[in-house]
């Protein structure tokens, strides 16, 4: 059986005020030719097809689409809840979606069993089974107990997520034998695992304390097919354990970065192998850093890479003291008549503005409450037994906010 595993589409996105739409569209396009060219059994989405709880109309217009397209192509779809999706908006359109050949796994369920699936090939027989398992968030496994400490907290949810991994694995085990036919086991998942390298774009998920799962938690399945960080990678080394990362980049710092779905190909062995897709570009962007004079010549290299009807988006950062009050005049000229738009406008002048950039880079929604606590801890003089001290409290007082509100 050969699947396509994919995630984070972040559809609805919007970059620097910038529409995403057809960058997804022609991303869409392209994929749905590797299905058909790649004779695709199926598509695993691991999580945040959405970029919001409430995307617009033209979004849910692509999934929607993209749902027909794939049935025409011959391809089963299994898409799995991310951080950024709505469990509402995901189960709105799922016993719909269901008559087209789509599975939408939006929340964890109570009963294991639901989430271990058969999933067909092209002709209709089983190919696999999948623990379809999408974000997990705390009150979904765990009930806190009074008195623990942010430590026990943390070891709790783990086992509780590890839990319930063997459970819906033992219920995959189960269906296998009653099939009678020996067919592998893929996982799914959208979380951070210990080894992972992340970009600017990922927000951290911190399930109640849990800052990344052990990859040797995960069940002993054929495969196991990750959503949430962007950057695509083994984990660990490990050829079965993949994130697949996002088909376009969601931020300036994954410009370099190549983008790719992965081909994975089991047969009733396991494993037979992973053979990455590159993602073609459909909008080039690029991030530059240097003095005027250095940048002068980066961005006429840049200028290469798009055209008038696709300018490059550019972020720029420039560094030294030198002509900072005319600086936007300085740029204008050097990017004037060139096929450039600049997004974003940065200058480095070393550490002692190092607050002021984070503050030019992110806004409050695009931190976790750890994140915004760690950067004001960061500006204060403590020895570290005190930072330590007090990044457990604040742990602590979170959590005790968390299990107020679930």
């Amino acid at each position: 059986m050969r699947i396509l595993h994919t995630s984070d589409w972040h559809l609805g996105q919007y970059f620097m005020g910038k529409s995403r739409q057809a960058e997804h569209q022609a991303f869409i396009d392209w994929m749905l030719t590797q299905v058909r060219q790649h004779q695709v059994d199926a598509v695993i989405v691991a999580g945040d097809v959405f970029d919001t709880g409430a995307p617009p109309s033209y979004a849910r217009e692509l999934y929607n689409r993209l749902v027909v397209d794939l049935r025409d192509a011959g391809a089963a779809l299994l898409v799995l809840g991310g951080n950024h999706d709505s469990v509402a908006t995901l189960e709105e359109s799922r016993s719909l979606l269901a008559c087209l050949g789509a599975t939408v796994v939006a929340a964890v369920s109570d009963d294991p069993a639901e989430q271990a699936l058969v999933l067909n090939d092209r002709n209709g027989k089983p190919g696999a089974i999948v623990c379809a398992i999408p974000f997990v968030r705390p009150r979904d496994v765990l009930q806190s107990q009074a008195g623990q400490s942010a430590e026990d907290k943390q070891l709790g949810l783990q086992e509780a997520i590890r839990e319930h991994y063997h459970a819906v694995y033992q219920q995959a085990c189960a269906k296998r034998d009653a099939l009678r036919l020996p067919l592998p086991i893929i996982a799914t998942g959208h979380l951070t695992t210990v080894g992972a390298s992340a970009s600017e774009s990922v927000r951290e998920i911190y399930v109640g304390a849990l800052e990344a799962f052990p990859t040797s938690a995960f069940p002993p399945v054929d495969y196991v097919a990750l959503g949430h960080i962007h950057r695509p990678q083994k984990v660990g080394g490990l050829e079965q354990v993949r994130y697949c990362g996002s088909p376009i980049p969601l931020s300036f710092d994954e410009a370099s970065q190549q983008k790719e779905v992965l081909l994975v190909d089991v047969d009733a062995i396991g494993l037979m192998g992973v053979t990455p897709l590159i993602v073609p570009r459909f909008q080039p962007l690029a991030s530059l850093k240097g003095t005027l004079e250095q940048l002068a010549l980066q961005i006429a290299e840049a200028a290469a890479l798009g055209s008038e009807a696709l300018p490059v988006w550019l972020e720029i950062t420039v560094q030294g003291d030198d002509y900072l009050s005319d600086l936007q005049t300085r740029l204008q000229a050097i990017t004037e008549d060139l096929p450039l738009q600049v997004l974003r406008l940065r200058k480095d002048r070393g550490n002692a503005v190092a607050a002021l950039q984070a503050a030019e880079r992110e806004t409050l929604d695009e931190l976790t409450p750890y994140e915004v606590f760690g950067k004001r801890l960061a500006q204060e003089t403590l020895d570290d037994a005190l930072q330590t001290g007090l990044q457990q409290r604040y742990r602590e007082v979170l959590l005790s906010l968390e299990e107020g509100q679930a």
